[in-house]
């Protein structure tokens, strides 16, 4: 069976839900980032051990959280002896604005995976994006490149819509699919 970790940085709870549902769908476990950017005892051995990583955090001002980069400037230590390499890596981020520039985070975390030389999995999912379409369906904020949700600034993690959790669910059911071929 595989190993696959949900690392993520979590400002308010939304990322969490959001980690929560990848994990899910994936079978992994979570290794939260702290409000001071640093994991847990046993985080860097969990990742260095793992199958796939999939990364998370809110989008800030267009890209990762702060604490987030600060994990991400940490992980030059595995980079410098290729602990990752080969590892299937995946992303998922959320925002208050329906575009909120997520895509430059997800950029952000494909780039990070790909320094690592790591294999990168997008969503695998089409768009909802016909008239018929409404705002709690699958992927309806469109994203291949990894899960993205939406959650108005005012909205309580309780209030994130199940469409975009179903979707972070079905994604970490495609990371995990996607770990299975790689690892033949």
């Amino acid at each position: 069976m595989s190993k696959i970790v949900v690392v993520f940085h979590s400002g308010y709870g939304h990322t969490l839900k959001m980690a929560q549902a990848v994990a899910a769908g994936a079978g992994a476990n979570l290794l939260p980032i702290d409000a001071d950017g640093n994991l847990p005892d046993g985080g860097w051995e969990a990742l260095d051990a793992a199958d796939a990583i999939v990364m998370g955090s809110p989008t800030y001002m267009g890209s990762v959280s702060w604490q987030f980069k600060k994990f991400a400037d940490a992980s030059s230590k595995a980079w410098f002896t290729q602990k990752w390499k080969d590892k299937v890596f995946a992303g998922f981020t959320n925002s208050a604005s329906m575009n909120g520039d997520k895509l430059s985070t997800l950029h952000y975390l494909f780039t990070l995976a790909m320094q690592h030389g790591g294999v990168w999995v997008g969503t695998g999912m089409m768009p909802s994006n016909s008239k018929a379409a409404t705002r709690n369906d699958i992927n309806y904020v469109a994203s291949s490149s990894g899960a993205m949700a939406t959650t108005p600034s005012d909205a309580g993690v309780d209030e994130m819509l199940p469409g975009d959790l179903e979707t972070a669910k079905l994604f970490g059911e495609r990371v995990k699919a996607a770990v299975a071929r790689w690892a033949r």
